[in-house]
């Protein structure tokens, strides 16, 4: 399918550029409302970085849609280049979005929210777009204990394609609050499904997209006609 590629659709607070790619369905005027893919939230985690390219790579060569997307391979450019969860600021972008429970506690200094919601500049680019598109669905690849985290609807169907490809276990709840998420802010604020996958973290990253690669090809599959 044809893509297209936005260059410098945000800057990191180490001025890292962060690309943003979509399909040519993609259109904020348009009332189809899209997938957004997000890749790279948390530095530490490569898995997501990995599993991001690797979709980004297939979807070049499949078929076309004519539902829209958008995927963001790395988010988080400064934390990816220092191995480090939180950003340039040292904020830890999955607690800083503008959720209404949005806190400035931290149990530890690799969860800092930032000084307040959206103080981040990878935060308000995200937010802004989604303002703009008003997405149906969120799914962002993080990697820590290998789930299908779903902040949603019950049996979300991208949900149990995901499940179901990777052999992991379907999950409503992380297992500890997360205030100033991304579930937080999508699906409790804004009643937008929110799938956040969690790989195995330390994993061998050349068996992460074939572990995926049918989940999202029934998900592309899925997306039919708008």
């Amino acid at each position: 399918m044809k893509i297209l590629k936005v260059s410098d659709w945000a800057m990191s607070p180490k001025s890292n550029s962060i690309d943003l790619y979509h399909n040519s369905q993609f259109d904020p005027e348009s009332p189809c409302r899209p997938v957004l893919f997000i890749g790279g939230t948390h530095g530490d985690e490569p898995e997501g970085v990995r599993l991001a390219e690797e979709l980004l790579s297939w979807c070049e060569q499949a078929p076309e849609t004519s539902q829209p997307w958008a995927l963001i391979p790395c988010l988080n450019p400064d934390g990816y280049e220092a191995g480090t969860r939180t950003n340039g600021n040292g904020v830890d972008l999955n607690r800083n979005y503008p959720a209404e429970n949005w806190s400035p506690e931290a149990s530890k200094q690799r969860y800092f929210p930032g000084p307040g919601p959206a103080s981040e500049p990878e935060i308000r680019a995200l937010t802004d777009l989604a303002e703009k598109v008003s997405p149906r669905l969120f799914i962002h690849f993080h990697a820590w204990q290998p789930m299908v985290v779903v902040s949603g609807p019950e049996n979300l169907p991208e949900a149990q394609a995901l499940a179901d490809s990777s052999g992991y276990e379907i999950k409503h709840d992380i297992g500890y609050p997360t205030s100033g998420s991304l579930s937080q802010y999508g699906w409790k604020d804004r009643n937008i499904p929110v799938i956040c996958i969690e790989e195995q973290e330390k994993i061998d990253l050349e068996t992460v997209w074939p572990r995926f690669r049918s989940g999202f090809e029934k998900i592309f599959d899925m997306m039919g006609t708008c």
